[in-house]
């Protein structure tokens, strides 16, 4: 329930300051990257804590989704560069990839 709260309000929260990037290039590959190791740590640090297989990989998603929303609001500041979509896009695919490399290193 907090999770769909969270993210009711990232999703209806409006930001003026928004970037005027493109799909690619190496900000996005660093996107894809450090959100994949996120997520495979988050995993692996929650099971080390004795949480189930399961709820351990949901923590590295959302442990690395977090931080990747947390960079865009950074970048939404005045200062910043704009909130952009295109790089939240490259977190929640490098999320899920390193959930799934994750997942079949385990196996």
């Amino acid at each position: 329930m907090r999770s769909v709260i969270l993210l009711g309000a990232l999703f209806l929260s409006g930001c003026a300051h928004t970037a005027n990037d493109s799909w690619s290039g190496q900000d996005k590959a660093q996107h894809f990257l450090a959100s994949a190791m996120l997520a495979g740590v988050g995993n692996e640090f929650a099971q080390h804590q004795g949480i189930s297989r399961d709820r351990s990989a949901s923590y590295g998603v959302m442990f690395s989704l977090s931080a990747g929303a947390m960079k865009e609001f950074w970048d939404s500041r005045p200062q910043g560069s704009g909130w952009s979509w295109k790089d939240f896009a490259w977190d929640v695919a490098g999320a899920t990839t390193g959930y799934a490399v994750w997942q079949l290193a385990e196996h």
